[in-house]
């Protein structure tokens, strides 16, 4: 069982070893295992933004902060989570170079995009069992928000497919138990 009183670590760069909460309720965040191997695979982040929808706690994009990213968006919409997620990264003092973004993963990726924002990295980490990654992949290819090269990853469920998206090339999956982490790269033309 997970409480508000739950903490996770960060793995890597200048906060590793820094502790934050994780949001009360059906929050699964992705385990210490999958982010150390995730976050040795994708190298360095030195400059990269970063885009973290489904944020929950912020393990991903705090790690990726942690690691180098020069900003990160957090895209969250339960109004509990959203609090312990502002909490996280003012405790963690990275509240400067992060925003949130409450709402529907889908509206926010348009309405990011229609701020022209750009990110070099995705990190999706939807709830299993639903369509939401078929649905943050159609909205990414849709807003235009993919600088050139960017690289999307995606934590699924073994027992679910990764979704297919015209203009997203699959990299490769990595298996770890029941979690699948899947790296897509975009294409040049967007």
């Amino acid at each position: 069982m997970r409480g508000a009183d739950h903490r996770l670590r960060v793995i890597g760069g200048y906060l590793s070893g820094r502790r934050f909460r994780v949001p009360p309720g059906e929050v699964r965040p992705t385990s210490d295992r999958v982010r150390e191997s995730l976050f040795g695979r994708l190298g360095d982040l030195d400059g990269v933004r970063v885009l973290d929808l489904y944020a929950g706690s912020g393990a991903l994009g705090i790690e990726a902060i942690s690691r180098g990213a020069v900003e990160a968006t957090f895209v969250e919409q339960d109004a509990r989570t959203l609090k312990v997620l502002r909490a996280n990264l003012a405790e963690l003092g990275i509240d400067s170079i992060a925003s949130v973004v409450a709402g529907d993963v889908s509206a926010a990726v348009h309405r990011l995009g229609r701020a022209q924002e750009r990110f070099d990295l995705v990190l999706i980490d939807p709830p299993y069992a639903s369509e939401e990654p078929a649905r943050a992949f159609e909205a990414l290819i849709g807003s235009a928000i993919l600088a050139p090269g960017a690289m999307v990853v995606l934590e699924r469920d073994r027992r679910h497919a990764s979704p297919h998206a015209e203009g997203l090339s699959a990299l490769d999956e990595r298996r770890y138990g029941d979690t699948v982490v899947a790296r897509f790269i975009a294409g040049q033309a967007q």
